[in-house]
């Protein structure tokens, strides 16, 4: 039997310039279209790289002033560092692996030095300053010390303090007290309590000699007044006093929920507690006298005696000269006789008269108290208290509610009135009632469409500019490249294509204009590609030579 192969050329076509033949054969009009392609391309490709490699920025220093800013920019451009502005010029940005190494060498250096000067104002003092500049320098030295102070704390952006101190004159009986006004700039969305503001008052206090807490105003940067000067109660209802009665609702609410929750189930109570307080300041004062008590003499507080009288004297009798110069005679009258009876020489004798006072102040028992009332006491306690019925569910599923007993209720309400504190002398009242809840549940807000998400948003922030550049690249090189290259390749490279083993026909392969085969043809080439492949099968090695040969482009024997 023979078998008839046929022999395919599939010597390889060596076109070393077929790239620049095909690109000899293009249009100026595609080789522009082309070589902007190829722009595009590396442009997209760079823009990756570059994007891939960008350093990421962290904030070196904010809130600088303009001298810090310029200061701290011809450091950075003295030491090579990269830098950029954001925040409109008020932040100074630096690659994030640089920023301690920076912020250390220009902490070396004194920067920032800050626009508020300080106690380094002293040490500029020149020869000849007088008194008042010396005191004025002093004064803006311990403002700007403490406006530093203050500008430490979390919360504030900026300070500025003005102090006011007066020159003291020893020759002055009372001398004026110094005193302060802070003006603070807070971070956008930062507030400050009580407590804060009250340690920035004392704070500044402390820091000037003789200067009271109360001569200290503290203002924010919308003018609201966040100091208070006064201890004594003011007029109406302010703002701490609303905060203080709504502290102590709260707790009292707090206690309640506790209480009954564990008892109910959680979200089966509400409680609402009222107080009644009073912020009046009361002082009072009373003095009570007690007479002496008891057997004890009291104590003597002062005495005084007064003693006042004369003893009986004798007249004289008889002829002068006489009787004078004779002894006296003894005396003879009775022990109760007459004082003015004497018997002696007929002389005569007139009684005298005795007058004594005394005085005696003994110490009275005396008690004086002074009372004074804390202001912020409690008046009246009311508290309402609703307690849902009892949801039980049966075996079908279904729930149904019960009301809870009355013993149950009055044991919650005793619990209620020992949770506040109830006392009855005020007038405290507890109101607690068993009711079924409203169960309906409130219509759910419809979902946000996802391209209305703020978190989407941010997504599709990060992500437009990589695809966009990857979707501009698609573009470039199918819009632009591809049909170029296509435009290059030499036809008989585009038309020369490695044939099967199974077209090994003998046949030209160049038939235009030939009708369709007849059933007999076809027959016959399947008779012949049966045969090939018969071959192939018993003589491998043989169709292998063959096929070598056709590559080496060696002509059949």
């Amino acid at each position: 039997m023979s078998t008839s192969v046929a022999e395919l050329d599939l010597q390889p076509v060596r076109r070393p310039n077929a790239l620049a033949d095909g690109f000899a054969r293009m249009d100026t009009a595609q080789k522009i279209k082309l070589g902007l392609g190829m722009l595009a391309l590396l442009g997209i490709v760079a823009a990756f790289f570059f994007m891939g490699r960008q350093a990421e920025w962290r904030v070196l220093y904010s809130n600088l002033s303009d001298r810090d800013g310029g200061a701290i920019v011809a450091q950075l451009t003295q030491m090579n560092v990269p830098y950029k502005h954001t925040e409109g010029g008020m932040a100074i940005m630096v690659p994030a692996d640089k920023v301690h190494d920076t912020r250390l060498r220009l902490a070396s250096q004194g920067l920032p030095k800050g626009s508020v000067a300080g106690f380094e104002l002293m040490e500029s003092n020149r020869f000849g300053m007088t008194q008042f500049q010396e005191r004025l320098t002093f004064q803006r030295g311990l403002e700007g010390e403490l406006t530093r102070s203050i500008q430490s704390l979390s919360s504030v952006q900026s300070a500025r303090i003005h102090l006011a101190l007066p020159n003291q004159n020893g020759f002055f009986r009372e001398q004026q007290k110094p005193s302060a006004s802070v003006l603070l700039t807070l971070h956008p969305g930062r507030v400050l309590d009580r407590a804060q503001v009250a340690g920035i008052v004392h704070l500044v206090a402390s820091s000037v000699p003789e200067m009271n807490p109360k001569a200290v105003s503290v203002v924010d940067d919308a003018g609201s007044l966040l100091s208070s000067n006064t201890d004594g109660p003011s007029q109406g209802a302010d703002t701490q006093k609303l905060q203080y009665v709504q502290q102590m609702e709260q707790v009292y609410t707090r206690r309640i929920l506790d209480m009954l929750e564990p008892l109910v189930g959680v979200g089966n109570v509400k409680a609402q507690v009222s107080a009644d307080v009073d912020f009046s300041l009361v002082e009072s004062t009373s003095e009570q006298h007690r007479p002496n008590q008891g057997g004890e003499p009291g104590t003597i507080r002062s005495q005084q005696t007064v003693e006042d009288g004369s003893g009986p004297t004798a007249q004289p009798a008889g002829v002068p000269g006489a009787v004078t110069n004779q002894p006296p005679a003894v005396g003879q009258a009775p022990i109760n006789g007459e004082p003015g009876q004497l018997g002696a020489a007929g002389g005569a004798e007139r009684a005298g008269a005795m007058r004594r006072e005394s005085v005696v102040n003994y110490e009275v028992d005396k008690t004086v108290k002074v009372v004074r009332e804390a202001s912020g006491q409690v008046r009246r306690l009311s508290a309402a208290v609703v307690i849902n019925h009892r949801t039980s569910v049966d075996r079908a599923g279904k729930e149904t509610t019960t009301p809870i007993p009355p013993e149950q209720i009055e044991q919650m309400t005793a619990l209620v009135r020992e949770t506040i504190g109830f006392n009855q002398g005020r007038g405290d009242s507890v109101n607690l009632v068993n009711v079924a809840f409203n169960s309906v549940k409130p219509p759910e807000e419809a979902p946000v469409a996802w391209w209305k998400q703020v978190e989407n948003h941010e997504l599709a922030r990060s992500l437009a500019w990589p695809v966009g550049m990857v979707m501009l690249g698609l573009l470039v090189v199918l819009g632009m490249v591809r049909p170029g290259l296509k435009l290059m390749r030499s036809p008989a490279a585009e038309t020369r294509k490695v044939q099967p083993l199974n077209a090994l026909v003998d046949e030209t392969p160049e038939r235009p204009g030939l009708p369709m085969p007849s059933p007999q043809e076809i027959t016959a080439e399947q008779t012949r590609m049966s045969d090939a492949k018969r071959l192939a099968l018993e003589n491998p090695v043989a169709v292998a030579n063959i096929v070598k040969g056709w590559v080496n482009g060696e002509s059949p024997a």
